[in-house]
């Protein structure tokens, strides 16, 4: 790989960008678009700027949210249940706490 990468050395950034987007729109490479939404807020703090990545993770769990809350069928829904359920077990929470949540919520 090493010697792919010099090749590159004289492109600018903003060209390998536009190549390496269009080439994930052109193989429907979803994990390439997920990968690059992960490291925005880090490269954003490399970058020197803190208060951007902090709004970049804002902003991009708003996106997917968003997503996720545009997607009304159902059947689509409950096929990302175990996700969901997954995700919430993997960091401690329980049942209880999404019930006690809810019921907070709705008084």
């Amino acid at each position: 790989m090493g010697d792919d990468v010099t090749e590159f050395d004289q492109t600018s950034t903003e060209d390998l960008r536009d190549r390496a987007v269009e080439l994930a729109r052109q193989r429907w490479d979803l994990r390439f678009f997920w990968r690059l939404l992960r490291l925005i807020p880090a490269a954003e703090a490399a970058a020197g700027n803190e208060e951007a990545s902090e709004a970049s993770v804002a902003q991009l769990s708003g996106f997917v949210y968003e997503a996720l809350s545009a997607e009304t069928d159902p059947d689509v829904q409950e096929a990302l249940r175990p996700v969901y359920v997954q995700y919430l077990l993997d960091h401690g929470e329980t049942a209880e706490d999404v019930a006690e949540d809810r019921d907070a919520g709705a008084t």
